[in-house]
């Protein structure tokens, strides 16, 4: 088959990566991602990327930077539950361009990341059959050198997979078939009785790693729909930003201090005086979004170009959180013990300099408190080279 076994062995990255220099920051009990492995996924070959507080992708079209996030996105997808042809609905883009299949006319991918936290380093690596059938055809889990879960296609012509996980009692290991078209990890707190030690291991880096992948929010806002008065009690802001004037309603009561640094960092990439961003409601149930000039004017959103809309919901993005953002919150785990990862392609899409630059400063200030993450894609990163608590990492075609 043109999958090979899933491999806990580290790959080697075939791009370069610019880690701002810093003593290791002491050890954090919020999960998050901190690399992402795309072994053999369409134009990469083993690489290996590393995620620190803010990474940006460089590089020019056809360098593999949106796959990279779209890889991210999907492992996100299969961590809250999703099956996974939600995660990857064209599969077969997915497969390296050269993959030859094999006997079965088989051909298909190979993905992992690392989520640390408080149970340290935990690996996941899933090799994916795409043709002829999409399914996970191997999982592998592992934590300081001990292998947690591991899975394997063994009967082709059932829809499960054999799993066997860590227990560490009178049997060193649990067997059972798991279903081919969803991630294993994320089958575990159900499955595991967490009765013995091996058993609890298996838990607690299962949920470190569940929790990082769910605490992840793909943002492209889109001003268009941001112009438009949108309708009250929308929930929380969605990955376009449509309801930016609904959201902010309700977080310019909620939190004065966040809505405070909101406004703070809008003087610095919107034109003109900027004294506040209120949300006014309207008569027909709909509430839209204004800036006000402090003399008593205010601008509408509407009147915005679509790089100033584009840095206002970006920057709102950074300055909320998991309470605030449309993601798959895991509902034991506090907000506090969380963090999230802002997912931004085309990030720099429609600013000028000045706009961009301060939007990096305020996702490095985010990513310092260790609440938001930022990985980003841009074209050319030379203004991000250097800044402060920034990966760039250079992606070649």
């Amino acid at each position: 088959m043109a999958v090979p076994s899933v491999s806990a062995e580290p790959p080697a990255a075939h791009a370069s990566a610019t880690v701002p220099a810093q003593s290791r920051a002491p050890l954090d009990i919020r999960a998050r991602i901190t690399e992402l492995r795309l072994s053999a996924f369409a134009g990469h070959r083993r690489a290996g990327f590393p995620l620190g507080p803010v990474t940006v992708f460089a590089g020019p079209s056809g360098s593999g930077k949106t796959t990279a996030l779209a890889v991210f996105e999907a492992l996100a997808r299969l961590g809250g539950g999703a099956p996974l042809v939600e995660a990857f609905p064209d599969p077969v883009a997915c497969v390296p361009e050269r993959a030859r299949p094999d006997a079965e006319r088989r051909r298909g991918f190979r993905i992992g990341c690392t989520a640390d936290g408080a149970e340290g380093p935990v690996r996941l690596d899933l090799a994916v059959q795409a043709e002829p059938d999409l399914r996970i055809v191997g999982e592998r889990l592992t934590a300081r050198g001990v292998v947690l879960l591991e899975t394997a296609l063994r009967d082709p012509g059932r829809r499960t997979v054999q799993a066997a996980w860590h227990t560490a009692g009178t049997a060193p290991v649990t067997r059972a078939p798991l279903p081919d078209d969803r991630l294993g990890t994320a089958l575990l707190p159900l499955r595991v009785a967490g009765k013995t030690d091996g058993q609890r291991r298996v838990l607690a880096a299962a949920e470190q790693m569940v929790v990082a992948l769910r605490s992840v929010f793909p943002c492209d806002p889109r001003p268009e729909y941001m112009r438009v008065p949108v309708p009250t009690g929308s929930g929380r802001l969605l990955p376009g930003c449509d309801n930016l004037a609904d959201v902010l309603w309700r977080t310019r009561a909620e939190c004065g201090r966040r809505h405070g640094q909101l406004v703070e960092a809008l003087r610095g990439g919107c034109s003109g005086r900027v004294a506040d961003l209120v949300a006014e409601p309207l008569a027909d149930g709909t509430v839209r979004a204004l800036l006000d000039r402090g003399d008593g004017f205010r601008t509408e959103l509407a009147r915005l170009g679509d790089g100033e809309l584009r840095y206002v919901a970006l920057t709102l993005v950074l300055l909320t959180g998991p309470g605030v953002l449309e993601v798959d919150a895991p509902g034991e785990v506090p907000d506090a013990l969380r963090t999230l990862t802002v997912l931004a392609d085309g990030f720099d899409r429609g600013l000028d300099p000045r706009q961009r630059r301060e939007l990096l400063r305020t996702a490095a200030r985010m990513g310092e408190r260790g609440h938001i993450r930022c990985v980003a894609a841009v074209q050319d990163a030379s203004w991000a080279a250097g800044a402060p608590g920034v990966t760039v990492v250079h992606l070649n075609p």
